[in-house]
């Protein structure tokens, strides 16, 4: 399978790593490169795409700014100079991409972010609307938080989980190197650059050096994990060198690198996980007006819904069945079950009144729901 073409994707996730953004050995931060990357960042986002970045860095610039001395740091000495890092690292991003008039937002995440179905629901919603503001969402994990036993460790698997959040259709991983080789570069000269990998295999998984021992290549063996979140979740993704500038104008150019391909897109993969993986928790029963609006690819208002059953959270799957109770598809429930009793039957205005807050016009999002084949006659 041939490779893609930057220009194929419209929402893209990019990755920066901490020795990408601050020069260890300085303590400084690299900022002519990152100039560089803002501009290509500003040129992916002028062509209407969706620009997100996970960024490392905050506990790099932590140690920077409260000159801590080299070394391993404790826990909560890292968690520390995290919590200093981390307004280094957004006023950094927030200076970069405001050349271009790009606001960017700031977003911390921890590992129950994207496990627990509520708190995933919520992150993801915070991102589509930073999005829908044509900002740029800068991502990072929680380190003042985070412990070693919930944390991600490392950012390409944090950036594989956050594209899959995102529903983005590509995932950049900018390294110190520009893609997998089928040897360790650095000890064999004739060592190979693969160019596309369309499934990651137990052999790719070898060359990344997963089943050597955990020093041998652990940077690339996180890389390859990230591609097997990423892919399976209909995320295309690419490894490439951040060592230069403008890195992402030389992918756009046909530069060295390496793509992971996917068969599926986000959309038909977050569907089929809805539809195959998740055990419902209730039922709403709906209106014949409802059905139709579900399969003319609309969301389902509260206004539709006539009956709830079930005790489910926000979050859980459910069943929607129409009038005649046959099954017309499931999805992710906006609502608790007592919140979804109360507003059933009401104009999305009518909700926020009876609930007291402002909270989603949707019962269901058409994102976060399956629909069935519709009976035959």
């Amino acid at each position: 399978m041939t490779a893609p073409k930057l220009s194929d994707f419209r929402r893209i996730v990019v990755k920066v790593g901490s020795s990408l953004l601050v020069d260890a050995a300085a303590g400084s931060v690299r900022e002519a490169w990152l100039e560089s990357l803002a501009a290509d960042l500003a040129k992916l986002h002028a062509g209407r795409r969706d620009i997100l970045v996970v960024s490392s860095g905050s506990i790099a610039l932590g140690r920077s700014r409260l000159r801590l001395p080299r070394g391993p740091l404790k826990l909560e000495e890292s968690q520390a100079a995290a919590a200093v890092g981390q307004i280094a690292l957004a006023r950094l991003w927030s200076k970069a991409l405001a050349q271009y008039n790009i606001d960017a937002g700031q977003i911390l995440v921890t590992l129950q972010d994207t496990e627990e179905r509520r708190r995933y629901l919520n992150a993801r919603s915070t991102i589509a609307k930073l999005l829908e503001w044509r900002t740029i969402p800068v991502i990072n994990e929680n380190d003042t938080v985070a412990t070693n036993e919930i944390r991600y460790g490392d950012n390409d698997r944090l950036a594989a989980r956050v594209a899959t959040m995102a529903s983005a259709d590509l995932l950049i991983l900018l390294s110190d190197i520009d893609g997998l080789y089928d040897a360790p570069p650095g000890a064999n000269p004739d060592a190979r650059l693969i160019p596309v990998v369309d499934t990651v295999t137990a052999a790719i998984e070898g060359m990344a050096g997963v089943a050597a021992s955990e020093l041998s290549r652990g940077g690339m063996t996180t890389k390859i994990e990230a591609a097997k979140i990423a892919t399976t979740a209909g995320t295309h993704m690419l490894i490439a060198s951040g060592q230069i500038d403008h890195p992402l104008r030389s992918i756009a150019e046909g530069g060295r690198c390496t793509w992971f391909l996917t068969p599926a897109n986000p959309v038909t993969a977050r569907k089929r996980w809805i539809a195959g993986s998740l055990e419902p928790r209730g039922t709403l029963v709906i209106d014949a007006g409802a059905v139709a609006a579900l399969r003319a690819g609309k969301s389902l208002l509260p206004a539709g819904v006539v009956r709830v059953d079930g005790r489910f959270a926000r979050g859980d799957a459910v069943l929607v069945r129409g009038p005649d109770l046959h099954e017309v598809g499931r999805g992710l429930i906006a609502y608790d079950a007592e919140d979804a009793e109360r507003i059933k039957g009401r104009t999305s205005a009518d909700a926020s009144r009876v609930l007291g807050i402002r909270g989603r016009a949707e019962m269901i999002h058409r994102d976060d729901l399956v629909i069935g084949a519709a009976p035959a006659d």
